[in-house]
């Protein structure tokens, strides 16, 4: 398995961008699929987005697409989520994840990072 940290979170105010960044431990870090999830109180888990273990192919959820870009480098077994054009209803926890194929469901996931909070203020 794979342990995952983030960092980056924060309060930013809406219209504002952040960056996530997501260390992986292990010499498989590039085997695997990358995603992010987040969860607002009260709600479930929802994906944000993902990508391939090559970083060739990656999938947004549709309140994402468009204001957020994942991306990943092996070298540094790190990937990142850039998020922009933050809004309100992007305030949650976000969770680092590993897994796949296909990482765009809970189901998938074999490691979850501890999470960070992201606040956007209006």
């Amino acid at each position: 398995q794979v342990q995952l940290v983030e960092s980056g979170g924060g309060l930013v105010q809406v219209g504002g961008s952040l960056r996530l960044s997501c260390a992986a431990s292990g010499r498989t870090f590039s085997r695997y699929d990358m995603g992010w999830f987040r969860q607002a109180p009260g709600k479930e888990r929802e994906f944000v987005a993902s990508t391939s273990w090559s970083g060739r192919t990656t999938v947004y959820a549709d309140s994402s697409k468009g204001r957020f870009t994942i991306s990943r480098d092996n070298a540094k077994n790190t990937v990142y989520l850039q998020m922009n054009r933050l809004k309100p209803e992007d305030t949650a926890v976000y969770y680092c994840a590993a897994g796949g194929p296909s990482l765009t469901a809970t189901m998938s996931v074999r490691s979850w990072g501890q999470g960070t909070q992201v606040t956007v203020s209006s």
